[in-house]
C-alpha cells in the first residue's frame, strides 16, 4: 500500500466508484448537471476554510474541490468528449495566451526581456479577452459574463468590463454621489408604496455600492461576509449578555434592545 496516495489514484478511485456494477450507487447515477451545485457549495467551503480555518481545513477543502474535477473528467472520459490532460492542456496555453508579457511568444520557456506598465499590461489583457471572444462567436462586450454567477460577484465583472470602453466614474467620489442618488430615488420609491419601484431601485443602490467597493478596492463579497461574521457575533453577543440580565429579548423594549447591542457594540464584537 502507498504511503503516500497520488493523483493517479484518486483517478483510478473516482473510475471505482463510477463501476456500473461494483461502485457506489449515488455516484453512478450523477451527471455533469446533478453535480454543479454540490461544485459550488465545495467553491464556497475553499473560501471559508481560508477565512476561518486553519491551513488543514483548507488543505482538506481544496481537496473536495479538486474532486470535482476529478468527477467531470470522469463523467467527460466515459463519454469519450475529453480527458484530464486536455483540461491542463487547454488550461495551460489560455494561461500562456493571456499572459504575454511573461511568456513572450506564446512560449512557456521564454523570458521576458521588458516590463510592462499595469495599464498597458490591462489594455493587453483586455484585447486578448475581445479576441476570444470573436472567436468563441461571443462578440459582445458582455458576452462571456456567465448569467448564472452570484449577483454580487457578476457586478463586479460587468463594471470591470464597462470600463474597456470608458464607461466608468472617474473616481470614488463621483460614486459616492450616485449612491446617494440612488438612495434618494428609493426613498421616493417606498414613499409611493410602490413594489415594482422599490426593487428596481434598491437593486440600483446595490449595484452602485459594488461599483464604490470597486472603486476603492475592495473586494464587496469578502467585505459582506466580514460583515455577516461581525453581525452573527454580536447578535450571539445580545442573546448572551440577555440570558445572564435575564431579559426576555421577545418582550424587552426597543430602548432596552438598543442599550444591549451598545454595550455588546462598545466590547468590540
Amino acid at each position: 500500500m502507498n504511503s503516500t496516495y497520488s493523483l493517479e489514484d484518486l483517478r483510478y478511485l473516482m473510475q471505482r466508484l463510477r463501476d456500473k456494477e461494483t461502485g457506489c450507487p449515488w455516484d453512478i447515477q450523477q451527471d455533469f448537471r446533478s453535480i454543479t451545485a454540490s461544485t459550488i457549495e465545495e467553491a464556497y467551503e475553499v473560501v471559508d476554510a481560508i477565512e476561518y480555518g486553519s491551513k488543514e481545513d483548507v488543505k482538506e477543502e481544496l481537496g473536495d474541490l479538486l474532486f470535482q474535477i476529478i468527477f467531470y473528467n470522469q463523467l467527460a472520459e466515459e463519454e469519450g468528449s475529453f480527458g484530464l490532460e486536455d483540461i491542463i492542456h487547454t488550461l495551460t496555453a489560455k494561461l500562456i495566451r493571456r499572459h504575454p508579457h511573461v511568456f513572450p511568444q506564446g512560449n512557456l520557456n521564454a523570458k521576458r526581456t521588458t516590463a510592462l506598465t499595469e495599464d498597458d499590461i490591462k489594455a493587453q489583457w483586455e484585447a486578448i479577452k475581445a479576441q476570444e471572444r470573436q472567436q468563441k462567436k461571443k462578440p459582445s462586450l458582455l458576452d462571456d459574463i456567465p448569467v448564472g454567477l452570484p449577483a454580487i460577484t457578476r457586478a463586479v465583472k460587468l463594471q470591470k468590463r464597462a470600463t474597456a470602453v470608458n464607461l466608468d466614474w472617474p473616481s470614488a467620489w463621483a460614486v459616492f454621489d450616485k449612491v446617494d442618488e440612488e438612495i434618494t430615488e428609493l426613498k421616493e420609491a417606498v414613499a409611493a408604496q410602490d413594489a415594482c419601484a422599490i426593487e428596481q431601485e434598491l437593486g440600483d443602490v446595490l449595484f452602485s455600492v459594488v461599483n464604490l467597493a470597486r472603486h476603492l478596492k475592495v473586494q464587496p463579497e469578502g467585505a459582506l461576509r466580514a460583515a455577516n461574521k461581525k453581525f452573527s457575533v454580536r447578535v450571539e453577543g445580545v442573546h448572551a449578555l440577555a440570558k445572564q440580565k435575564d431579559i426576555d429579548l421577545l418582550q424587552a423594549s426597543a430602548k432596552v434592545l438598543d442599550d444591549l447591542w451598545r454595550q455588546v457594540k462598545a466590547s468590540n464584537l
